[in-house]
């Protein structure tokens, strides 16, 4: 049954937030706001936070600086996985993913169908692995943003959520590294 083990010590993970959007700023970006207060709530560290504009190249280089900072576990996204033409979040990151998890976007898709119903197919949420960095690509409104950490992530991102979590085999991510392949 899942559930928190007494018996492990809560581990705080380094954790990375990446609003993208062309009209919010630091002040007035909510979702951005509602993850990093999960965060700090939960436990974990808010290591670095910033917003880009929805573009391809400024995104993925953006992930990918973070993806090869050792003070980075994780970096979560938000914003940009809709349809219209602006929104090319899941295009500029699913290229670089060493592993997909389709997981996340099923997970993510089954919670919020509980909540706002069919219009969840609006959103392509989802997340991977890059650098052995685990990356996960949100919705840019609030709600799914708080459906995702308090559904998802709180739980994955706390090593003593059993059977299993993400933090127990962070130092693993990077294996096919360390056998002389290259990542992007």
């Amino acid at each position: 049954m899942a559930g928190i083990s007494e018996s492990r010590s809560f581990i705080p993970v380094r954790i990375a937030v990446l609003t993208v959007s062309d009209t919010r700023s630091l002040a007035d970006d909510k979702s951005g706001q509602t993850l990093a207060d999960r965060i700090t709530e939960a436990g974990h560290i808010l290591a670095a936070r910033d917003i880009v504009i929805d573009d391809r190249d400024k995104i993925r280089d953006t992930v990918l600086a973070w993806s090869r900072d050792k003070t980075i576990d994780v970096v979560i996204t938000t914003g940009g996985t809709g349809f219209t033409g602006r929104d090319v979040t899941p295009e500029a990151l699913e290229p670089i993913f060493e592993k997909r998890m389709d997981g996340f976007s099923e997970v993510f898709h089954r919670i919020s169908y509980d909540k706002i119903g069919t219009s969840t197919i609006q959103s392509r949420a989802t997340g991977g692995v890059v650098n052995a960095t685990f990356v996960f690509v949100l919705p840019g409104s609030p709600g799914a943003c708080k459906d995702a950490w308090d559904g998802i992530l709180k739980a994955q991102l706390d090593y003593r959520h059993m059977p299993c979590n993400f933090v127990e085999i962070m130092p693993r991510l990077d294996e096919h590294l360390r056998r002389g392949k290259s990542a992007p």
